[in-house]
């Protein structure tokens, strides 16, 4: 057995061949070009046999063929078309003169058969790029042509991906494609990206999308107007959907960083991934202070409380160096998206302020944030006692319902109590009770504990007896039962308030 190699034109990819030695002298006679290389390589591809006569059809092989003919079709095929493969094959004219002198002998649809013939494993792939641009030219690709040739490109990116190709062959492919008048696809890239990914080579995924940007590949999109991706994005969300939340982030800035360009659609997506990487370590966070209160752990020490503060503070730089980037290279059309995703950040982060300036933001710009961001904001002031947001945010309540202005005080009174603020808390449920709004029961009760345990640190009770008598007023608990102990005459006192 021997192993041919067609180098195709230009230097394109090499594509291996296997027949029996005894047909190689056979085959020499036909096809003397400079072309033609004996290589040892492993022997995978099937045999390469020549097609003279219509009646061989078959058996020139042909599986994938098969695929594209009717059994009438095959019945059908003009001579045109053998004798086009057997020139074509001889490689001792250009494509595109063999094409021209044989126009009229051939129907679209055999001229589409070419293509299929010269795609198969063991043919010259150039060949059919060659064809391609020929049929380009002459303004016979329709539709089903160029579908099919999108086809074939797939196709061969795969093989070149499950063998032992480097990134920059797949690169190059691209490059060739675009030589020939078909520029690859967004959905092309997106393709290439995926199977990388499928086969755990997600370093070479990461490569080839830094050798597209490097290069500068252009791509189409199928719809203009609402396309915004691009490869960097697509990759970035790819690691998202791993959960590499971090990994996304990093990418997307080293990527600008050493000036590739990465679109300004993947700023955002990188800006999303801060977001689920905030709330994932707020997640954290919040049990690793549950397991503190229970003992479980010691206390945090100063470094590791500035390790997480720290850690934190990063990500927020992080995410506002992207938005930066969103609004000096991209639309004011982003701006809102950029100001929620901003929104998001602060609120994941537990920064008020920054939160609530993010509303504004959005505001101005004519982006109205939905009320129950207002709400939440409003929370996070409250448990940080900022009174002066706490008093912007609960403007216009008066205005609302009866039902929004329940949810929007009832956000209000857990932000207190979660902020330890318990004597505002109490105020809160007081103004609820006033208008005729009765807090939830958990609610009353946690306010109700904190106001008690203050007792012991403070020593009075009046915050306590006039939350009490408010809540018994509205028959939501029963009286209270004040016990005083006079050490000197040794009496108790027991009032009913």
């Amino acid at each position: 057995m021997a192993t041919c190699s067609f180098v195709p034109r230009y230097n394109h990819h090499l594509i291996t061949c296997k027949f029996n030695t005894s047909s190689f002298n056979t085959i020499m006679k036909h096809y003397s070009c400079p072309r033609v290389e004996i290589k040892t390589s492993v022997l995978k591809i099937p045999s390469l046999l020549f097609v003279k006569k219509k009646n061989e059809f078959r058996s020139f092989g042909a599986t994938e063929l098969d695929r594209f003919l009717t059994s009438d079709e095959k019945d059908e095929m003009g001579e045109g078309f053998f004798e086009a493969i057997e020139e074509l094959e001889r490689m001792v004219r250009e494509p595109a003169d063999v094409l021209e002198e044989m126009n009229n002998k051939l129907s679209s649809r055999e001229l589409q058969l070419v293509l299929v013939y010269f795609s198969q494993e063991g043919r010259d792939s150039w060949c059919a790029l060659e064809v391609f641009e020929w049929l380009q030219k002459e303004n016979k690709v329709d539709k089903e042509t160029m579908e099919l040739m999108v086809s074939i490109m797939c196709g061969w990116v795969r093989k070149l991906i499950e063998g032992e190709h480097s990134v920059g062959d797949v690169v190059d492919l691209l490059v060739d494609m675009d030589c020939v008048g078909l520029k690859p696809s967004f959905s092309m890239i997106e393709k290439v990206i995926s199977l990388y990914w499928e086969m755990g080579k997600k370093e070479s995924g990461v490569l080839f999308v830094k050798d597209v940007l490097s290069r500068g590949i252009a791509y189409t999109v199928d719809d203009e107007e609402n396309n915004k991706g691009g490869p960097t994005g697509y990759l970035a969300w790819k690691m998202m959907v791993d959960g590499n939340y971090l990994g996304a982030v990093k990418l997307v800035i080293d990527f600008r960083e050493s000036g590739l360009k990465p679109e300004v659609y993947s700023y955002l997506i990188a800006m999303t991934a801060i977001v689920k990487e905030l709330n994932e370590f707020s997640k954290a966070f919040r049990k690793l202070k549950g397991f503190v209160k229970a003992g479980s752990i010691p206390e945090l020490d100063a470094e590791n409380v500035w390790l997480i503060e720290n850690y934190q503070s990063d990500l927020l730089s992080d995410g506002v160096r992207l938005s930066q980037w969103v609004i000096e290279e991209g639309s004011s059309l982003n701006s809102a998206v950029v100001h929620e995703r901003l929104l998001a950040m602060y609120i994941c982060a537990g920064e008020g302020l920054k939160a609530e300036q993010q509303l504004w933001e959005m505001k101005l710009i004519g982006k109205e944030p939905e009320r129950e961001l207002y709400d939440i904001v409003l929370a996070i002031c409250a448990s940080q006692n900022e009174a002066n947001s706490v008093s912007r945010l609960l403007t216009g309540l008066e205005v609302t319902n009866s039902i929004r202005r329940k949810k929007t005080l009832s956000w209000l009174l857990r932000g207190y109590v979660k902020g330890g603020h318990f004597q505002d808390a109490s105020k809160t449920i007081i103004k609820m009770l006033d208008i005729g709004l009765h807090p939830e029961y958990l609610d009353r009760a946690a306010v109700l504990q904190g106001l008690r345990k203050a007792i012991q640190d403070t020593g009075s009770v009046e915050p306590y007896l006039s939350l009490c008598k408010y809540l018994s007023d509205a028959d939501l608990i029963g009286p209270c039962l004040v016990y005083f102990y006079v050490d000197r005459y040794k009496l108790w006192v027991i009032k009913m308030v």
